[in-house]
């Protein structure tokens, strides 16, 4: 084993490799006064910027997490290095050769296992690229031509070419005194009936590199027919590929994402080349899976939250490519940044588009973006009939707790004027004020935030909402409250069609009695009264089936089986159940929302305070409304 790095070298190191230099290729860093600067702590998720570097000083500290040291620290942090490793990374950076204390330099194969892995990746790749000159690649260098890639873009992107043979690029890496146990590590190379062979033979190859432009990987394109392998493949999972935390593109893309405090997101390798070729610098994709949390902190901290910031995703117009979307609707609140949208015509892709119809066809792809809320609340509401109140009605109980779980109050209330515009409800105060109710609520019940989508992820946020079962039969006939429950439950089970809709849009904390609101969950998990209504067969049954335990199953079969309190059963009965159980809780909430009005006092924060205040003003019309309009006002 070599021995420890002389201290002499690993303080050139410190002093060579400037610490701003070395953050500002995993993070976007602005100025922090007094000489700082700061940006989003990539060692933790934080809204705002707490993490700072001193320049002058070689040091960085996060006053969120309290991570802190110096240009090395943060490296073998980050990147998940030795000490050695890392002085040696950043040695052969700053062009420095280090000296080792017990005897001469270090060899190549005494070097950090990581430094290794990149290393071996890096001479691939210039293997790849040679090889695409060769005979055997025409193939590879039709189809870039066939997509409109020339010479200069093959080498602008490092694509090269796989030979077909059996181990072409093993024995080459051997060459150059890589073990085999290496170069199984890395991914080039697996196991054959003799030892190691190439992994990728006969293909087209793209090097994906990390945010700091090293080769950790590669995306192979299949060719031939002969080919018995997958379309795309990639490097499997390794010390130094995460396919989760990569992105394709983002080393030639991060800097024009920082500047312009927006990405474009794209499905395959050939759709970034041909956005960047067109001028749509910013576009990046993933490998091989699906957008997800760890992209999504990569492109944070490059983007830094800044309030104009924008991701756009660009999508198929297919079912694959809609369905597509809708998942990365789901992750869209974890941005600060505006998430958008844009649809490539005809089903092409961006590569497809460029090709058909030039460059500014690319470019206009971007420019035509829509909001991803937008997206996924238009394309929800096509399950209902917007001709008739009853389906307007279900729509606005579907998409209202999307737009309310918006985090953004003015984006919010934009977004649900426009969301009554989609759904044609021309009392557009009425859908803001439900808006502005249901994400008032959901912050109250620890943040966990309206559903996403539909009545099924509605049950199961009410689910977590809810207690897991009734904390005793704490029931007071006498209290109206309860009673009114009581028979809301009733009907729910017993008449789920003169309840529904909007039975299911409420919450299991409109109701106050523990053993109410726990068969309410129930009914929530067993597919709501709309579908009891819809599917009257089984209903009672599939309910009792969701109750958590016998206690529960026991009151779900009491309030099945006990009479109405009403002689005649019918919607108007069932409409003052609904909005009295609706206007008690509003009354909660307004109580609620009035002690905390009066325990701010005059010394409040002014915006907080008129926040509570418009809070209140919008519960106190809502309720008004109940009182006045009846049932139409739910």
């Amino acid at each position: 084993m070599a021995g420890r790095i002389n201290d002499d070298d690993v303080k050139a190191v410190r002093d060579a490799v400037p610490i701003d230099a070395v953050v500002s290729e995993y993070l976007q860093l602005r100025n922090a006064g007094g000489g700082n600067l700061k940006g989003l702590c990539p060692f933790h998720d934080e809204k705002s910027p707490s993490f700072q570097v001193s320049p002058s000083k070689g040091l960085f500290h996060c006053f969120g997490c309290q991570e802190g040291g110096d240009t090395i620290a943060f490296v073998m942090k980050i990147d998940h290095l030795s000490f050695s490793e890392t002085v040696e990374r950043l040695a052969a950076q700053a062009g420095i050769t280090l000296r080792y204390e017990e005897g001469g330099y270090n060899p190549s194969h005494q070097r950090g296992e990581r430094i290794r892995l990149v290393e071996a990746h890096k001479i691939a790749a210039q293997f790849y690229i040679e090889q695409l000159d060769g005979p055997e690649a025409e193939i590879g260098r039709a189809f870039l031509a066939e997509r409109g890639f020339d010479q200069a873009a093959a080498q602008h992107f490092g694509v090269g070419y796989s030979p077909a043979g059996w181990d072409h690029l093993t024995r080459y890496l051997r060459g150059k005194g890589f073990s085999d146990k290496e170069l199984i590590l890395s991914g080039i190379s697996q196991e054959g009936r003799r030892g190691p062979i190439d992994r990728f033979r006969g293909r087209l190859m793209w090097p994906i590199r990390d945010i700091t432009g090293e080769v950790v990987g590669f995306g192979a394109r299949k060719l031939r027919d002969d080919d018995n392998g997958p379309k795309y493949l990639n490097t499997p999972e390794t010390a130094i590929y995460k396919k989760s935390q990569v992105l394709y593109g983002i080393d030639l893309a991060k800097k024009e994402i920082a500047k312009t405090c927006s990405a474009v997101v794209v499905e395959g390798y050939t759709d970034v080349m041909a956005c960047h070729l067109a001028g749509v610098t910013t576009a990046i994709a993933t490998c091989g899976t699906a957008f997800g949390g760890d992209h999504i902190k990569i492109l944070r901290r490059l983007l830094m939250d800044n309030a104009t910031a924008e991701v756009i995703f660009t999508f198929d117009g297919d079912a694959a490519g809609q369905k597509a979307a809708l998942r990365a609707f789901e992750d869209d609140q974890k941005f600060a940044a505006e998430t958008s949208i844009a649809i490539t015509p005809g089903g092409m892709d961006p590569c497809e588009l460029r090709l058909a119809e030039g460059d500014p066809a690319v470019q206009k792809l971007v420019e035509s973006r829509t909001p991803l809320f937008e997206f996924a609340i238009r394309h929800m509401v096509t399950r209902h009939n917007l001709e008739t109140p009853a389906g307007r009605a279900a729509a606005l109980d579907e998409a209202a707790p999307i737009v309310a779980g918006i985090k953004n109050i003015a984006i919010q209330h934009e977004s649900a004027v426009q969301l009554a515009g989609i759904l044609g409800i021309l009392d557009t105060q009425f859908v803001v004020k439900r808006v502005a109710q249901l994400a008032r609520w959901a912050r109250d019940r620890g943040g966990r935030g309206p559903a996403p989508s539909g009545p099924a992820s509605r049950a199961q946020q009410q689910a977590q909402a809810a207690p897991a079962a009734p904390a005793g039969p704490a029931l007071n006939l006498r209290s109206p409250a309860h009673r009114t429950e009581r028979e809301l439950l009733k009907l729910a089970l017993q008449h789920p069609e003169l309840v529904s809709p909007a039975f299911d849009a409420y919450g299991v904390d409109e109701f106050t009695a523990p053993p109410y609101a726990a068969v309410r969950q129930t009914i929530a998990e067993a597919g709501g009264a709309e579908q009891g209504a819809a599917d009257s067969s089984g209903y009672l049954a599939r309910v009792r089936d969701a109750a958590p335990n016998d206690t529960v199953r026991a009151l779900v079969t009491e309030l099945a089986v006990e009479a109405v309190h009403s002689r005649t059963v019918d919607e108007t009965y069932a409409g003052m159940q609904l909005v009295q159980v609706r206007l008690r809780a509003v009354d909660r909430r307004i109580g609620d929302v009035q002690g905390s009005l009066a325990r701010l006092g005059s010394n409040a924060d002014p915006e907080h305070h008129m926040a509570v205040a418009n809070e209140l003003w919008v519960l106190q019309q809502y309720g008004r409304s109940l009182r006045n309009q009846g049932a139409e006002a739910l």
